[in-house]
């Protein structure tokens, strides 16, 4: 998924300086953003108040939307450098294509994974045939330094691992490992995610790594996280220091629990970049222009996203300030 803002301001990212060693219970707010004609996100990672959750930097939740007599999603081909993107759904499905050649369905339960490495160009976009009803997750991970030149990579994970628990909780993990399983998704820093089902009357609690700072994302329902009620759509930042994390649910719920190590390096994300300081993001903006660099996206109705201006002032990398 794209970052469709025409305008995007650059966010800088990484180190502690604002992660919250003991566990806390913030609320962050959306941002509403439309995401091409008619399907709308709430934008809640980076956002004013929180930028990372481990190596987990920007999140768009959409749905559930009504797309019978609509297009759906349709995200033109566009450009990707220095990250992971994660694809989730609840219901519906999209469609994926990308310029390493990959072309791929993916529907709810399933992890699509993309790593861009150096360089990848993909789209996005609801089947010409598809599902009433279109409701998921678009996340992205940043990638270490070490790691953020490779080859780039396409991963779809039709079966993933389950865990259960108390009183009606089933959770799948869809990157990273949870109370003893593992995702077969490629990951690269610490990190883990995954989207935990609470059946009404749950009160549980889950174990948790008290290294790893955890945020919470609501999918349905009205899940009740360490004490707070959360509507969908919430995205509540729980900061680190937990060894388990209690767990309630008076109604059907499911909620996204994300966390992971707290990123060490500092980075500059813009548009759909991730680098390490201003020319990096030029440079890659100046490829995306000239047609090199990221391939070509085939099958796609519709030519690429155009890269938006850069913002009049360097960007620089200067940690996960508030």
């Amino acid at each position: 998924m794209s970052n469709l803002d025409v305008r995007p301001a650059a966010t800088v990212c990484g180190g502690r300086d604002d992660v919250t060693a003991q566990p806390v219970r913030e609320l962050l707010a959306a941002k509403q953003v439309a995401l091409g004609e008619s399907t709308m996100v709430r934008r809640l990672l980076p956002s004013f108040g929180r930028r990372m959750v481990g190596a987990w930097c920007f999140i768009d939740h959409y749905g559930p939307d009504d797309i019978a007599q609509e297009p759906g999603m349709q995200v033109p081909p566009h450009p990707h450098m220095g990250l992971q993107t994660v694809s989730w759904l609840h219901d519906g499905e999209v469609l994926h294509r990308d310029s390493v050649g990959s072309l791929q369905t993916v529907r709810p339960g399933e992890l699509g994974l993309m790593t861009s490495g150096r360089a990848i160009a993909h789209s996005e976009e609801s089947p010409r045939e598809h599902a009433r009803l279109l409701h998921g997750a678009q996340l992205w991970v940043a990638l270490p330094d070490g790691d953020r030149h490779i080859a780039p990579r396409w991963e779809h994970h039709a079966e993933l691992p389950w865990v259960t628990g108390g009183g009606g909780l089933r959770a799948t993990v869809i990157l990273g490992e949870l109370d003893g399983a593992a995702s077969p998704g490629t990951t690269f820093t610490p990190l883990m995610g995954a989207d935990i089902a609470l059946a009404a009357g749950t009160d549980t609690r889950l174990p948790v790594r008290p290294d790893f700072e955890y945020a919470a994302l609501t999918m349905s329902g009205e899940a009740e996280v360490d004490g707070v009620r959360l509507a969908p759509g919430s995205l509540l930042y729980l900061g680190c220091g937990r060894a388990e994390l209690p767990l309630r649910a008076d109604v059907d719920s499911a909620f996204m629990l994300l966390g992971g190590e707290p990123f060490e390096e500092k980075i500059v994300m813009w548009w759909n970049f991730i680098g390490r300081s201003h020319d990096e993001i030029t440079q890659a903006r100046e490829d995306w222009a000239a047609g090199t660099r990221f391939g070509t996206v085939h099958g796609y109705d519709g030519g690429p996203l155009p890269a938006p201006e850069l913002p009049p002032v360097p960007l620089k990398p200067r940690g996960r300030t508030r």
